[in-house]
């Protein structure tokens, strides 16, 4: 098997394990929230607002892309000691671009939704784009004592 045809396997599955890492859906809950107990607020939606819920950057882009670049600039630069200082260029680029990579595989659409519950206090949520609201709507607030919040249908 050539380098440039480990290259390309190694490229798609950095970046299928990059799709791996998406940020959690609004009714998709971490093990770490599970078994915690939420507040529940009612009221209706007054605003929707599109946003975009950054990327990850974590230590899997990182390496997978400084790997890649090593095998590219190894490659490119041959076998000895040039092949070598290539190939170190190369992995210090690959680990920039592979976050960069990373960054933008794990981008995610959201709603910052705005609520007037039912208390007369109005509150904003920032959640992925996995349900549409409308305003007026009727809507459930979850919410914990940390910050955290989700708006889900009534």
């Amino acid at each position: 098997m050539n380098r440039w045809a480990i290259l390309a396997g190694s490229l798609a599955a950095i970046i299928g394990l990059a799709g791996c890492t998406l940020p959690s859906r609004g009714d998709v809950y971490s093990r770490e929230e599970t078994r915690q107990a939420w507040d529940v607020d009612y009221g209706e939606v007054t605003d929707i607002d599109p946003v975009v819920i950054e990327g990850q950057r974590t230590w899997l882009g990182r390496v997978g892309g400084g790997l890649i670049g090593w095998e590219a600039g190894r490659a490119i630069g041959g076998s000895g000691s040039t092949g070598r200082v290539v190939g170190a260029v190369g992995s210090v680029a690959g680990a920039v671009a592979g976050e960069a990579v990373e960054e933008n595989v794990t981008r995610q659409d959201g709603l910052q939704i705005t609520v007037r519950l039912d208390s007369g206090r109005s509150i904003a949520v920032v959640q992925a784009a996995d349900q549409a609201f409308v305003v007026g709507e009727k809507v459930k607030v979850f919410s914990r004592r940390d910050g955290a919040a989700r708006v889900a249908k009534r």
